[in-house]
């Protein structure tokens, strides 16, 4: 494809990436998985800017092609995005250890962090990094920070924390250079559940303050 729309680049001898210029993979994964021929797909992965999509077997590879040209062109050209997912609303307590110093970084009081987070719309963009791990779009731009410049070298379940435009809730376990801001008692992440992920891509996520 060409112009300043979606790209289409064959990724090994089942694949094809499409760097998702002006549209938000998530979207462009979700169409895709609503299609019938996506019967035929072995994955579809979102990620930051990208979405693989991996067949069955190799044959088949240039109708594929042909399908998905197709849908990148009507997620483009449609005038209001596809179906949003399911709302899952997450109760946060806003007390996290970075909380004053966001606030500070970016001009604000602790209190207009919190409603400014807990009221912006957020959506399921696509996971990484470790199992349980979802990248949330939708942080405000008054409170986009990078990431710390040194990690912390284990965080627990359940801590709310930010960086750029995204939010996570840490599955438990691992590294973080994230802004702490918040807890949830919410288990995102239960690798004792069925499905262990509760999360899934273009789900619209709501932090809902609660009290202390």
């Amino acid at each position: 494809m060409t112009g300043a729309g979606p790209l289409l680049r064959r990724a090994g001898d089942r694949g094809w990436l499409i760097e998702c210029a002006g549209t938000r993979p998530a979207d462009v994964a979700t169409a895709i998985r609503r299609r019938p021929w996506a019967a035929g797909l072995r994955d579809v992965v979102p990620a930051a800017t990208t979405v693989l999509v991996v067949a069955e077997a190799s044959g088949g590879m240039d109708p594929l092609a042909a399908e998905l040209r197709t849908l990148l062109h009507e997620v483009g050209t449609r005038s209001s995005g596809p179906a949003p997912g399911r709302t899952v609303v997450i109760p946060v307590r806003y007390e996290g250890a970075d909380l004053a110093a966001v606030a500070e970084r970016t001009g604000l009081t602790a209190r207009e962090v919190a409603l400014l987070h807990s009221g912006a719309e957020h959506a399921v963009g696509f996971f990484g990094f470790a199992p349980g791990f979802a990248y949330l779009d939708g942080v405000p731009e008054p409170l986009r920070l990078p990431r710390l410049a040194s990690p912390r070298p284990r965080v627990a379940a359940g801590v709310v924390a930010i960086a750029g435009n995204q939010t996570v809730v840490y599955p438990g376990g691992t590294p973080g250079g994230w802004h702490q801001i918040g807890v949830t008692e919410e288990r995102l992440w239960d690798i004792h559940a069925q499905p262990p992920n509760r999360l899934s891509v273009g789900d619209r996520i709501v932090f809902e303050e609660v009290a202390r």
